[in-house]
């Protein structure tokens, strides 16, 4: 490299969510001090004349330095790079493990919870029947889960614009359940990051094979159990519990969900791990485009630990407070330099903070060097989280909130739709009323047995229904049938009126809606 004539392009940053284009020179000292990307050294100045200056290592764009060349999970030789991550202790570790165990505890009883002796959540993807705190949402209401869909996608964008990616690190299932469940069975039965990487590299003796048999034997049984957990959300904890009492030939399909996603969750938290983070979730890759330089993030203050310089006993220590231990690296789930920056593989996991702020102590130096803090407050010590983005975006979710309000206060418990019957003409009565024939259905939209009556509002007249339909209808059914509406010449006044029908359950009237009625003209 040090020999080409001609300048190579070749950095791509995935971190702004474009691709842009640094130039690469030989004996050329890059100058990041109006880089967009946060993290980098300000301290390194351009040299033309390629002098390496005291005490400071070149930072010509190498294959070791251009982090944003390549991703951190495959090797240069294209093979996946396996971690072995240090084992986290701290004080943001210790928090990270209550906020867990707070947030499981929540997960595995929701399941349990009922109000109105319907599940509290319930996501029926198979029957298309949604509860979401004891709202049902069925076929016919896809457009408020739209909305609310969409709401929560807004919601996403504002609070990732102000906190980063706060729920990757504290909230997300994957990051709770690999970190704080399977990460932690790993290190019980093989060890720390040392011990994990010997084991690997020692021949099968029956200890290995012991090991690695209790582990995924255990990774299996966790796997199974949250496989059960997904399916009580889907199908709810009563049908589960049916699957579980009752012969498995009765309940074939449920169970080969529950064998499908076993060896999912199997699959990836023993072997797809960080990549299920930085390869497909779709969300690291966005998160360049949701934040900027105000967003909370976990950061390296490059304007305190730069120039990096190991610690010596007895000199006179001019360089920053970084050390370059590299202990933040160690303890890293996905592997990267959080002193390069802001990248897409961080999860903002707070290892790091733990691990440096370790180091700090012990070398009698401040806390903080990583910490969560914005670019801004990196750079002018003010951070500036309300901004005119966040105030847009907060509008934005208010009206979506208001409008979902509106439509679920407003919301029938029935949907009526009553048509007159193809090829059907009126029908002049010999007593002098007039008779159309409807065709209707009558949708139940809640969770609950409804006996809907339909009655005619104005003009006056009479339903007349064919046969004896049964408008009972139980949670999400629906009811169908004809009838004959009858009303007297005189009420109608032209070829065309319109009627005013009414749904009632009991004394409850349920919705109101309008159809056409056909008579000669006067």
């Amino acid at each position: 490299m040090r020999n080409q004539k001609r300048a190579e392009i070749v950095r791509w940053h995935f971190n702004s969510g474009r691709r842009s284009a640094k130039i690469r020179c030989p004996n050329l000292y890059t100058d990041y001090k109006n880089s967009n990307h946060f993290g980098l050294s300000q301290s390194r100045k351009p040299i033309a004349d390629g002098r390496k200056p005291k005490d400071m290592k070149p930072t010509a764009i190498t294959s070791e330095d251009s982090f944003r060349d390549h991703f951190s999970g495959v090797s240069e030789d294209g093979k996946r790079n396996w971690f072995y991550p240090q084992k986290p202790t701290g004080l943001w570790h210790n928090r990270r493990v209550l906020f867990t165990i707070a947030i499981l505890t929540i997960l595995f009883v929701t399941p349990f919870l009922k109000f109105n002796n319907q599940p509290l959540l319930l996501f029926n993807v198979l029957e298309r029947k949604f509860i979401i705190f004891g709202l049902f949402i069925g076929p016919q209401d896809y457009w408020l889960f739209g909305l609310t869909m969409l709401s929560f996608m807004v919601f996403i964008v504002l609070f990732t614009t102000i906190f980063g990616r706060l729920w990757c690190g504290w909230a997300c299932p994957q990051t709770v359940f690999m970190e704080m469940v399977f990460r932690k069975i790993e290190y019980a039965i093989e060890g720390d990051r040392g011990k994990q990487k010997l084991l690997n590299k020692a021949p099968w003796t029956g200890g290995k094979i012991l090991r690695k048999t209790a582990k995924y034997s255990a990774f299996l049984v966790v796997s199974f159990v949250i496989a059960n957990l997904l399916l009580s959300y889907v199908i709810g904890v009563d049908e589960l519990s049916k699957i579980i009492s009752e012969p498995i030939d009765e309940h074939i399909p449920l169970f080969s969900g529950i064998v499908i996603f076993t060896a999912v969750f199997y699959f990836n938290f023993a072997w797809l791990r960080d990549q299920a983070c930085t390869v497909v979730c779709p969300y690291g890759r966005l998160q360049g485009v949701l934040m900027d330089r105000n967003s909370i993030v976990v950061a390296y203050d490059y304007k305190r630990g730069e120039p990096r310089e190991k610690l010596h006993k007895g000199h006179d220590r001019s360089a920053g407070d970084c050390i370059s231990c590299f202990q933040c690296v160690a303890v890293c789930p996905t592997g990267i330099d959080i002193r390069n920056g802001t990248q897409m593989e961080c999860v903002n996991c707070t290892a790091c903070i733990d691990a440096c702020d370790t180091m700090m102590d012990k070398v009698g130096f401040d806390k903080g060097l990583i910490r969560y803090t914005s670019e801004n407050a990196i750079v002018s010590g003010v951070n500036k989280s309300i901004t005119n983005r966040t105030r847009a975006y907060t509008v934005v979710l208010i009206l979506l909130w208001s409008a979902l309000g509106y439509l679920i206060v407003s919301r029938n418990d029935t949907q009526t739709t009553l048509f007159r019957a193809p090829g059907s003409h009126y029908i002049e009565n010999k007593d002098g009323t007039i008779s159309n024939l409807y065709t209707f259905k009558i949708f139940n939209k809640t969770n609950q047995v409804v006996k809907p009556t339909i009655k005619l509002d104005s003009p006056k007249g009479t339903l007349l229904f064919a046969g004896k339909p049964d408008l009972t209808l139980d949670g999400a059914g629906m009811s169908q049938g004809t009838l004959f509406i009858i009303i007297p010449k005189a009420a109608l006044k032209s070829r065309k009126t319109k009627l005013r029908l009414s749904v009632f359950q009991g004394k409850e009237k349920l919705e109101t809606f309008e159809t056409t009625f056909m008579a000669p003209e006067e």
